[in-house]
């Protein structure tokens, strides 16, 4: 079986880009893959510290891990936005595939100095398991959106000289930059448009694999550009949350006697794998 690393690489050679696609519940992480293997396609499951807690950091790792052990399949486990060393080396002692240092909030001196902390710290663990940061700032919760952030707004995104001084100095594997994306999605309109062109700059010039992060509430169209300009991976979150909500609440509203857990979550799991059959369909060309 391939390294998550070797994947995301043919990822970039044949113009596609790998889904990961985060869960807080085991439903979802059912549906993610059930979708990924009727597609045949390699997937990533991210759980960010919120959503590693709720499941438990050792139980994400177990539950991953028996999925692509039973079936020989291409499954990988991502620590999603991770903010400290101490929370780095808990996920990477438990044996997570790639991890997220999220220091976007930071100077990019601060950030620096984090990630490539963090870098050394992985690679001394363990060399195999991939480190990602994020350069620029794009929002910090996957939810639904009146409007976007004036934070997000504000903030400038890196030019490919900064990520390319950033991969010097911290030696990380990925990059996921801000491009004019935005965690969460606003309600009732499109995301707005992606920076195509700086992120094939970016690449260009960074050196490494990027990763988009808020993929929900992007346009297809505008998908199909950013993986031709350089994007290898896209994360999706807030559209899973939303889906799984409102298939819920339809079944519920339906069946308003029903106790039984595993009948109520059906329709949910349902929804989510259909978000990610569509995803894999749309970043996949097929």
């Amino acid at each position: 079986m391939k390294s998550l690393i070797e994947v995301i690489q043919d990822a970039e050679k044949e113009k596609t880009a790998v889904g990961h696609f985060n869960i807080s519940t085991v439903d979802a992480l059912w549906a993610i893959f059930d979708a990924a293997k009727a597609l045949d396609k390699p997937v990533v499951i991210g759980v960010s510290e919120g959503e590693r807690d709720f499941i438990g950091v050792e139980q994400t790792v177990a539950l991953v891990k028996s999925i692509r052990d039973k079936y020989a399949y291409p499954i990988f486990l991502n620590a999603d936005h991770t903010y400290s060393i101490e929370r780095v080396k808990e996920a990477v002692e438990a044996g997570f595939d790639s991890v997220i240092i999220d220091g976007a909030k930071l100077s990019m001196d601060e950030n620096i100095k984090l990630t490539k902390e963090g870098v050394e710290l992985t690679k001394t663990i363990n060399w195999k398991v991939l480190v990602e940061a994020e350069v620029g700032y794009i929002g910090s919760s996957s939810k639904m959106l009146d409007e976007v952030p004036e934070d997000v707004m504000k903030a400038s995104m890196p030019t490919g000289s900064d990520v390319k001084e950033f991969v010097k100095a911290t030696k990380v594997d990925l990059i996921s930059p801000a491009v004019g994306n935005v965690h969460g999605m606003v309600k009732n309109a499109m995301n707005p448009e992606l920076h195509i062109d700086r992120i094939k700059e970016i690449r260009e010039e960074g050196g490494v694999p990027l990763v988009l992060h808020g993929g929900s509430g992007i346009s297809d169209s505008n998908f199909k550009e950013a993986i031709a300009a350089g994007i290898s991976m896209i994360h999706i979150n807030t559209e899973i949350r939303k889906a799984w909500r409102e298939a819920t609440d339809t079944f519920l509203r339906a069946n308003p006697d029903e106790v039984a857990p595993y009948k109520i979550l059906k329709p949910a799991k349902e929804a989510v794998q259909k978000v990610v059959e569509d995803r894999l369909k749309l970043y996949n060309g097929m």
